[in-house]
């Protein structure tokens, strides 16, 4: 009886020790697993010597870098108010998508913008307002001076310049679809017409840059003999020469060897593999006359097929000899795209995006009071490329003088994009500027063609019926004195007085370039 009692109790204190080794066991590893990697981090922080805060504060000084990288995001979803986001705040944004899904777009209990502060806008109405089912051929503009055989009728809204490879493959079919759907233009960028831009046979407009890829000789000339290939293309219907871009006026580019795939290569008649340069200017030409001259071997190359070029306003000089050389040389552009400073979907450096390149609004009244100075403006269509997200937008751009308004960043974000600004990190976490096969993916062409072709459709439609509340009998009666300007608690300008208009041919009497842009505009008004 004593041994079995014995036994027993022996028995149980070795169940009991062993319990508690395995209970103090769990513990010590569950410590180790969370002890452990702390210790080591913050043993790792004091070592290194590139970041003083990991240096002094190890282990909680990381915590200041994790909030740092996230801060955009908190920014966006949980501190900015519906106006003040930037580069697009919330309202505009939230425009864009609700159009793109055909979600009702109303707003209830008013306008969220402060009518009082300075900045706000508006567009004068008439009580004789027309029904805008009157209106339905405005949406739309011909394009083709006297010298081209084969103008293209175009929306008022078309889809601007962005390269396969910025945007993934998805992202070009779904824009590309969306245009065919919709029936209006994508512009290839320049970076080439792609096979993307044309699987689903929408409208292009090509853009020949610097590099000019895609028809480039193996030393970075331009090569007529493969421009005149593609230029024929039955998806080709207008040439755009890119003189400069907002994002980065007078700044080349390169293409790195890394990035340069087989792919990309064969697109833009390149060597893979090897690192490319965009040159900051064209080769083809040198001076006004020279583009003149370039201009119209594009028309003639492409069998008449509407030629035009883009810039950013820098020098208003150059701008002004450009119009000089087009009554000198008798040989004009069908169109002419001005970008704006403030940049777009293009990566670039920091001083090129906030300080370089005049804003859209100044840089397109400049160029369209120039080009009446010079009596051009009834051959030439100008075309307004930069932020617009709703019909007031392009009817303010409209009202200053353009016949076009073409679009990058609202199309991205109707095509997904939410404003997550990784798109010179290949991170793009909506696939739609990325070569991520595994973001791209996530983008489903046939849906976002969909939602691209709906934004346009919804936004034409927005802008017709804000044409036939201000009572105008088509587009062309929109004008710079319709549209208000608050610049203080009392102060209201209008468009007219904040850009004064020229009158026709006004330049015309005035000889130099240096003298025109000396005096002004203000200035010719009272010599005219």
């Amino acid at each position: 009886m004593n041994v079995r009692l014995i036994f027993i109790v022996s028995s149980s204190i070795t169940v009991a020790t062993i319990g508690l080794l395995s209970l103090l066991s769990l513990y010590f590893l569950i410590s180790l697993i969370i002890v452990a990697p702390v210790v080591i981090i913050g043993i790792l922080d004091i070592v290194q010597k590139k970041q003083t805060i990991r240096r002094n504060f190890p282990v909680i000084g990381n915590f200041r870098y994790m909030l740092e990288k996230v801060r955009p995001e908190i920014m966006q979803y949980f501190v900015e108010t519906d106006t003040e986001g930037r580069p697009i705040n919330r309202l505009f944004r939230s425009v864009i998508y609700q159009r793109a899904k055909r979600v009702n777009s109303t707003s209830p209990f008013g306008t969220q913008w402060d009518v009082y502060h300075p900045g706000y806008e508006w567009i004068d109405h008439s009580v004789y307002a027309v029904n805008p089912a009157d209106l339905e051929q405005e949406q739309r503009v011909l394009v083709g001076g006297r010298d081209c055989s084969k103008p293209y009728l175009a929306s008022r809204l078309n889809i601007s310049g962005m390269s396969f490879g910025s945007l993934s493959k998805n992202a070009v079919l779904a824009m590309n679809k969306g245009a065919k759907l919709g029936n209006f233009a994508q512009n290839t960028g320049e970076g080439g017409i792609s096979p993307y831009h044309l699987e689903h046979g929408g409208d292009l407009i090509w853009q020949i840059g610097t590099g000019y890829f895609g028809c480039r000789t193996e030393t970075g000339e331009f090569d007529p003999v493969l421009f005149q290939q593609k230029a024929q293309l039955e998806s080709v219907k207008m040439i755009e020469i890119k003189l400069s871009q907002g994002a980065k006026p007078g700044h080349g580019g390169i293409l790195p060897a890394a990035k340069n795939t087989e792919e990309i290569a064969a697109i833009r008649n390149i060597r893979p593999n090897t690192t490319v340069n965009s040159p900051p200017s064209h080769r083809a030409f040198r001076d006004a006359e020279g583009l003149m001259r370039f201009i119209k071997q594009l028309r003639d190359l492409s069998r008449g097929k509407p030629v035009g070029f883009k810039l950013c306003i820098g020098k208003k000089s150059e701008f002004i000899e450009m119009c000089q050389a087009m009554i000198s040389t008798g040989i004009m552009p069908d169109f002419i795209a001005i970008d704006g400073g403030e940049g777009g979907t293009g990566a670039a450096p920091i001083e090129f995006a906030d300080s370089i390149g005049m804003p859209l609004r100044d840089g397109l009244a400049f160029a369209v009071d120039t080009l009446n100075g010079y009596d051009l403006k009834k051959e030439i269509r100008v075309i307004a490329s930069g932020k617009a997200f709703n019909g007031y937008h392009i009817a303010r751009l409209i009202a200053i003088g353009a016949d076009m308004v073409s679009v990058a960043r609202a199309m991205m974000l109707a095509t997904g994009c939410i404003q997550a600004l990784q798109c010179h990190t290949n991170t793009c976490p909506t696939g739609v500027a990325t070569q991520d096969r595994g973001l791209m993916k996530g983008l489903v062409v046939e849906d976002k063609a969909e939602r691209v072709a709906n934004f346009h459709k919804a936004t034409i439609e927005s802008f017709i019926e804000l044409l036939a509340a201000s009572g105008v009998a088509s587009a062309d009666g929109l004008s710079r004195e319709q549209i208000n300007r608050r610049i203080g608690a009392t102060g209201i300008l209008k468009y007219n007085e904040i850009y004064p208009e020229v009158a026709s041919g006004q330049y015309l009497r005035i000889t130099g370039s240096e003298s025109i842009e000396r005096n002004g505009v203000g200035s010719l008004l009272q010599v005219g």
